[in-house]
């Protein structure tokens, strides 16, 4: 007997903590990303732009891996 209490969250949960995860997790992400980019400038010298780029575009996508779950049917209707 599968009700919805053993699949996890409901639709109405994940499109609520979907809404927080974009509202306070990603600006506080984007912050660690740039000051990570700027220590590493500071550390090694700035890097070539052929490898800056694909390092910021990891970091784009690399916040929402964890959260994937979350955000999976959040679109759809209910």
């Amino acid at each position: 007997m599968a009700g919805p209490e053993k699949e996890g969250m409901s639709l109405k949960q994940r499109k609520r903590w979907s809404l927080v995860l974009l509202l306070v997790w990603m600006p506080i992400w984007i912050v660690i990303a740039v000051t990570l980019m700027n220590w590493l400038d500071a550390r090694f010298g700035r890097m070539p732009i052929w490898a800056e780029v694909p390092m910021y575009v990891f970091l784009a996508f690399v916040w929402v891996v964890p959260f994937r779950r979350v955000f999976r049917g959040v679109g759809r209707g209910e």
